[in-house]
């Protein structure tokens, strides 16, 4: 499912005084492709994430999700249009059950701030969805276990299960993989893939092979900088990449 992008950005730049942490970047994200953005620390690409949710304004630039412009708008104004972001550091109740914590999510949709004046148990559409949810991240049979208990590899697909309550159209995942074992990190790439066939899915990982084996476009990011945009195998063979970013002008191996 390929086509128009979702996502659009054109000369995006953030500054931070005399630090331009993101630098006039024109990218296109499409349905149906898991689009990573790699490169070193301090490359810029939690930066630019935080640009796409809403969590930063753009110094100057656009975002446009499906011809509209976001850029600037609240971050709880573009979920609600459909964006889903998740973090490195995992944001989860523990106190809440796996359950209670999809409802939450699915809750966060709704447009009225006076919810809570209803019992949560009566919006059968809300519970749907975090059923729902559940089944997605491969959780339903911890439903009715409290967050704290899970492994950490289970809290992350957790922290997944309450972004897709909200059912976006676009998945914005920072570092997925963090501080996985193997096991836990093979489980989390195969969510993702089953994912990206009904989604938009832009990932910023640290696992070059988890990169090289899941993404459909790879873009490198230098300096705040997209330096290069392509196909696993072309970003491979990039001289441009190996120099920048791979290391293998410096005899480092290629990925």
């Amino acid at each position: 499912m390929t086509g128009e992008p979702v996502i659009r950005t054109d000369g995006l730049t953030r500054r931070f005084g005399a630090l331009t942490a993101v630098d006039a970047v024109s990218l296109e994200f499409t349905a149906g492709r898991i689009h990573a953005v790699i490169g070193p620390n301090g490359a810029g690409k939690t930066t630019f994430l935080n640009l796409l949710s809403g969590n930063l304004r753009p110094t100057t630039g656009s975002v446009r999700l499906r011809g509209r412009e976001i850029a600037g708008a609240p971050v709880h104004a573009i979920a609600r249009l459909g964006v889903g972001r998740s973090y490195q550091r995992t944001n989860v109740f523990p106190e809440f059950t796996c359950f209670e914590n999809c409802r939450l999510g699915a809750q966060a949709r709704l447009s009225s701030s006076m919810r809570f004046f209803k019992p949560a148990d009566a919006y059968a559409g809300v519970n749907a969805d975090a059923e729902r949810a559940l089944s997605l991240c491969r959780l339903s049979h911890r439903r009715d276990d409290a967050a704290d208990v899970l492994s950490h590899g289970e809290r992350r697909q957790l922290e997944l299960g309450m972004m897709l309550a909200t059912s976006p159209s676009v998945l914005l995942l920072d570092e997925p993989l963090a501080g996985m074992g193997a096991a836990e990190a093979g489980l989390m790439l195969d969510l993702i893939k089953g994912l990206a066939s009904d989604h938009t899915i832009v990932l910023v990982e640290h696992d070059m092979d988890a990169v090289f084996s899941t993404a459909d476009v790879i873009t490198v990011m230098v300096g705040g900088r997209a330096l290069e945009t392509g196909t696993p195998a072309a970003i491979q063979v990039s001289p441009a990449v190996r120099e920048a970013y791979l290391g293998a002008a410096k005899g480092a191996p290629a990925p």
